[in-house]
């Protein structure tokens, strides 16, 4: 890479870092997620203003090869997290309730997001349209862990009954979306799937019984952080950190080379993290990389990511397609969850309350758009009113909630269990 095209990157990263900065801070401090002025940031730096002259002048193309190779590896660090976030959510206690909930918020938007992309289809015939029908009802179902879990730190909600049981819906709910998405990408390749996208169960297997407790041995080598000194805290840390990218890039590259996308891989080898006797690796490195990633990483992929949205030409009959999409998406989402929950006897407040909750899509909805505009399963005009519909949606939560679910009327956790307090309450 010549020296200007370096310049030109370097000023291009410091533009992209600091106008998500910017943006995010400005988000949180109207009470809405950072996530939803980075991605705002993303298509605005697009092309749907002046008419991409200010995405040709920040972002040649001489550059953009090295910031869709930096957004990749943010995805892949972020799914690392998802993955290693969702295997710690609270899933004990009223294991019933929260399977129901989860099918509740993914089925009925999947069916939902499915039957309206019929008429969608267009010129798409055959396997192409069932795949094309399947991914919109995928990416209708899915639910933004990370965002999740800050909109209910944020709250002061993180360690109530209703925190935990969201928190809980959205984990299991997301391993199902994502379970079928990995299916729906690996069928979109070539007219016949790859044999090899089979060996996806062994290698879960292998991650499970032979990489993971290697891992848990590794981290109970180290000696805890309070028994060394600084300069081995380091080292420490700093052999942790490589064993891990090392682990990560093997995981990527290995489902890449099956047939699925490679931030599978990513997602499987933080679910399979360990969780006990590794200590530094979550005190002392996971925090570290989840800042790098959020601050360097990620905000190439949200300018990436807004290269395809262009709303500059939308006219009257998009602005009405985007009216339906966020019909059908919050629909579906809400009244799949609320109708679950009232199924199982949750109180009507904290149903509401929920379905508000997995309505939030993020991110992560951002990275499953991204997929299905790179294997061909979305064109740039649906994908940049999908992409309105994240942005959307996300936003709800924060302004919803404390109309549904004040603070001063959240209960503490009790010790009875996570959920007991949630279940035949009406009277309160």
């Amino acid at each position: 890479m010549a020296v200007g095209t370096v310049a030109e990157l370097l000023l291009a990263l410091v533009v992209i870092i600091a106008v998500a900065r910017v943006l995010g801070l400005l988000c949180r401090r109207f009470g809405q997620p950072q996530v939803i002025g980075e991605i705002a940031g993303g298509i605005l730096l697009g092309p749907t203003l002046f008419h991409g002259a200010l995405t040709r002048t920040l972002f040649p193309a001489e550059i953009r090869p090295a910031l869709s190779t930096l957004a990749q590896v943010g995805v892949c660090v972020f799914m690392f997290l998802v993955g290693l976030h969702l295997a710690d959510s609270p899933l004990s206690g009223r294991s019933r309730i929260v399977l129901s909930l989860s099918v509740g918020s993914v089925i009925v938007p999947f069916v939902l997001g499915s039957l309206f992309a019929i008429g969608l289809v267009g010129d798409r015939t055959g396997r192409e349209a069932v795949l094309f029908c399947l991914f919109v009802g995928t990416a209708m179902s899915i639910t933004a862990f990370p965002v999740l879990a800050r909109i209910l730190t944020d709250r002061q909600l993180i360690g109530t009954p209703i925190g935990g049981l969201a928190l809980a819906v959205a984990a299991v709910g997301d391993v199902l979306a994502w379970s079928l998405l990995s299916v729906l990408v690996a069928l979109s390749y070539g007219h016949e799937p790859p044999l090899r996208m089979l060996l996806v169960v062994p290698y879960a297997a292998l991650l499970v019984g032979v990489v993971r407790p290697a891992l848990a041995r590794l981290a109970h080598r180290c000696p805890a952080g309070r028994e060394r000194g600084r300069a081995a805290r380091i080292a420490t840390a700093v052999g942790l950190t490589a064993v891990l990218a090392g682990a990560l890039w093997l995981s990527s590259a290995a489902t890449s080379w099956m047939g699925l996308h490679q931030i599978f891989g990513a997602f499987l080898l933080g679910a399979v993290m360990p969780r006990s006797g590794a200590a530094d690796l979550r005190e002392r490195v996971l925090p570290w990389v989840e800042r790098v990633d959020r601050t360097v990483l990620l905000p190439p992929f949200f300018v990436v990511a807004g290269f395809a949205v262009d709303l500059s030409g939308m006219d009257a009959k998009e602005l009405g397609l985007l009216l339906v999409i966020l019909l059908v998406a919050i629909g579906g989402k809400m009244a799949g969850t609320y109708t679950a929950a009232r199924l199982v006897h949750v109180a009507s407040r904290h149903s509401t309350a929920l379905a508000l909750l997995v309505n939030t899509r993020g991110l992560t909805e951002l990275v499953v758009l991204a997929i299905g505009l790179q294997v061909g399963l979305l064109d740039q005009r649906l994908y940049a009113l999908l992409v309105l519909m994240a942005l959307i949606t996300t936003s709800m939560a924060g302004l919803l909630l404390p109309f549904v679910y004040p603070r001063e009327r959240a209960e503490p956790h009790h010790a009875a269990g996570v959920f007991a307090p949630l279940v035949r309450e009406e009277s309160r």
